[in-house]
């Protein structure tokens, strides 16, 4: 289910892949749709059209993922810096400010599901006035960071300087990559993160596996399984002046709903926790048609 054609801009030598619906829409505002890790753009294959009712809608590759550039990873401790990307929440979140500022130019609601959702509230920060609001959809905690390392059982403390050497090494991260890249194992992770099963098709898992034969693919990889110190969503929440909106899958088996209620009942800016039954992780993928009602009606309540 292709929406509209493939844009490219480019952001400090680098392609990011991009479309809009309906931009010819008169709008004072627009939506951006923000993808999570392993995904892209294609994701939002049925919501970018239905959210353009009233004003422009666009989705965007991060750096790393879809069409748009994949640069090799820079972590920390490497020498060598030439041609290389630190693949980190600044500067997805910088891409997508700089993508607002000169291609949408205009205010807007930033959706962002799993790890976009750090992203879209990172980027909120950057963008200050020109973020009217922000939705959260299943938005990753981020269990793995140094910052939460306390809540993890003692052998896993004592083991965090043995995993971070081992996924350091690229033979480790891309013999791991190519395993996880496999059609098969794609369906079967879906099988979990969708939990109705609704949706999984042959569409979804090529959305997924078409970007991950690209020949930097793996370096986006590398990249993510190396961050162990970056942004957490409470953190950026504390110090967030935007309306935000949660949107969570019921039986999500990565991201807490739990934590998402404490969220809810910790952060004033929180305007909303909205629970779509039966789905998981991706519940914009999962149950569309509502996830779609959810955000047109929250964006009316909010302009």
């Amino acid at each position: 289910m292709e929406s509209s054609i493939t844009n490219f801009f480019n952001w400090n030598g680098l392609e990011i892949a991009w479309k809009v619906e309906n931009k010819i829409v008169k709008s004072n505002y627009a939506i951006l749709l923000i993808h999570g890790f392993g995904a892209s753009k294609e994701h939002w294959r049925y919501n970018q059209k239905a959210l353009s009712l009233n004003a422009p809608c666009y989705s965007i590759d991060l750096i790393g993922f879809g069409e748009s550039s994949q640069p090799k990873s820079l972590i920390p401790y490497e020498v060598n810096k030439k041609d290389k990307f630190v693949y980190s929440f600044d500067n997805w979140s910088t891409q997508v400010q700089n993508f607002c500022k000169e291609v949408i130019k205009k205010p807007v609601f930033l959706v962002g599901n799993s790890i976009g959702g750090v992203i879209a509230l990172r980027t909120a920060q950057l963008l200050e006035k020109e973020c009217i609001g922000i939705f959260l959809v299943d938005c990753a905690q981020r269990t793995m960071d140094d910052k939460r390392l306390h809540e993890q059982a003692l052998h896993m403390r004592l083991l965090r300087p043995v995993i971070k050497t081992i996924v350091r090494q690229h033979v480790f991260s891309e013999n791991i990559f190519k395993f996880a890249a496999r059609p098969k194992f794609i369906k079967k992770i879906l099988e979990i993160a969708y939990p109705s099963g609704n949706n999984i098709n042959d569409e979804l898992i090529n959305i997924l596996a078409k970007p991950a034969k690209r020949k930097g693919a793996p370096e986006a990889f590398r990249g993510f399984i190396n961050l162990f110190d970056d942004y957490l969503a409470p953190e950026l929440l504390k110090k967030n002046n935007k309306k935000v909106f949660l949107i969570w899958g019921e039986n999500d088996p990565w991201e807490s709903l739990a934590e998402a209620n404490k969220w809810k009942d910790t952060y004033d800016s929180i305007k909303s926790l909205d629970v779509i039954k039966k789905c998981g992780h991706c519940p914009h993928d999962e149950n569309p048609e509502e996830f779609n009602k959810i955000v047109l009606e929250k964006i009316q309540q909010a302009i």
